[in-house]
């Protein structure tokens, strides 16, 4: 019953995203229906920790505000897909806004502490593409966000990777629209660029994500490409297989923010690799990271109603916080790529990396192209796997996986996947990885 009242949903939805065209992956690349290259101008966004596109009078204050600003896409970390997002999503669309949307929810997290992918946590996450795929302001899922932020944590990049795998199954086998569905990842130094090529090494296209986000902090203004190491990192994206861009970016040191780094990621050679970036965040809240704010903090910490939460206002008129807001508006207004026609775009040019192998000492410790585990598998060691129950394949088929034990962590495990959001650590309890926030 519940799928059947889904479909019928999903069938409802096309008058709402009618007026904006869905976006496609042709090689390294996001591609405009007319075949024109898109780039992402876009704004994390996470008024509370559950579900902010549940409020339509709200995300058409907020969609206002957004095209004035020049953005044209929305990250959004958490999702109810029980709740109704028909109004915000057509505001979203009717502002030429499109979504990047996590799969994950707060109890589905892919811990590198309790290494699994199973039954509960794929059903999850289906029900999220289930709710939000017949959006066509829909740009892409996520299966993850820094799941591996520490010297331990690359075991979990096979677990990332048959998250996708069997996402992207449940999406063919179900009929679905081809919305991209890829990861993103912290930036750190010492796992460079091994997770961004093990995720799309292999040959396999069924297994590799189909793009790469990357939350990086490392330009502060006053800086320059060099000195920030954006040098670094376009030597790791040029050429990569897949569409690559900064799922996270605004360093708030020392402030107020210039936005130069939006110069170097729109420009050559960058421009060329990288398809945009995601600005870290819409809502001023304790991270001190927010361009707008809904009004001044509130001291009754205690407060938490459908207008505050967490001593922050989360709702109502949405006032540019300045000059940050008004910095992004200038330097986005002077930006304006062209990039490749679709036609044009070579993807022969296209490299696919190696796996990368385990190094004595380091922090990559899967060794080449490892067999994924599948669902109900647990990690026993960085290199095995064993199965909790007769492993059960779903690459060829979008139905329900045959069932399996959970070994699911009940504990809200979303904390780490809303570094950006840091109340999100009040409702996730876990505070795995918290010298690497910003």
């Amino acid at each position: 019953m519940r799928w059947l009242s889904i479909g019928a949903v999903a069938v409802g939805l096309a008058s709402f995203v009618a007026a904006i065209d869905p976006i496609e992956v042709y090689g390294n690349k996001f591609f405009n229906r007319d075949g024109s290259q898109f780039f992402m101008k876009g704004i994390a966004y996470q008024l509370r920790p559950d579900d902010p596109l549940i409020d339509t009078e709200q995300c058409r204050l907020d969609a206002s505000l957004m095209r004035e600003l020049g953005a044209n896409t929305l990250r959004v970390y958490h999702v109810d897909p029980e709740a109704d997002h028909d109004g915000c999503m057509e505001a979203f669309a009717d502002a030429g806004i499109y979504l990047m949307i996590d799969l994950d929810t707060f109890d589905t997290y892919i811990l590198p502490t309790t290494l699994t992918w199973n039954k509960t946590m794929y059903d999850r996450y289906a029900e999220v593409m289930d709710t939000f795929h017949g959006y066509d302001n829909v740009l892409g899922f996520f299966v993850g966000n820094e799941n591996i932020a520490t010297r331990t944590d690359s075991p979990a990049a096979p677990f990332l990777k048959a998250a996708t795998r069997d996402m992207k199954a449940y999406r063919d086998g179900r009929g679905y629209r081809s919305i991209p569905i890829g990861y993103t990842a912290a930036d750190i130094k010492e796992l460079r660029p091994m997770l961004q090529n093990f995720l799309t090494c292999g040959g396999n296209s069924s297994e590799s994500v189909d793009f790469f986000g990357l939350n990086s902090y490392s330009w502060c203004d006053p800086s320059t490409y060099e000195s920030s190491t954006y040098d670094q990192l376009q030597e790791y994206a040029e050429n990569f297989p897949v569409p690559i861009f900064f799922s996270e970016t605004g360093c708030i040191v020392p402030g107020p923010r210039i936005w130069e780094d939006q110069e170097a990621i729109f420009s050559e050679p960058m421009v060329n690799h990288w398809s945009g970036a995601i600005v870290y965040e819409w809502i001023q809240e304790q991270n001190n990271y927010g361009i707008i704010s809904y009004g001044p903090r509130v001291d009754d910490l205690s407060r938490n109603d459908e207008t505050v939460f967490d001593g922050w206002t989360r709702k109502g008129t949405p006032t540019p916080k300045s000059p940050d807001f008004d910095n992004l508006k200038t330097r986005w207004a002077t930006i304006s790529p062209t990039g490749i026609s679709k036609s044009d775009h070579d993807t022969n040019t296209l490299s696919t990396r190696a796996c990368p192998s385990s190094t004595e000492g380091g922090w990559w410790v899967v060794n080449g192209n490892v067999r994924l585990p599948t669902i109900g598998e647990v990690m026993t060691a960085p290199f095995e796997t064993v199965s909790s129950v007769t492993p059960t394949s779903t690459a060829d088929t979008g139905d329900d996986p045959a069932e399996s034990d959970d070994n699911n962590n009940d504990e809200d495990n979303g904390a780490l996947v809303a570094k950006s959001t840091l109340w999100g650590l009040v409702f996730a309890g876990v505070v795995m990885g918290a010298c690497l926030w910003i």
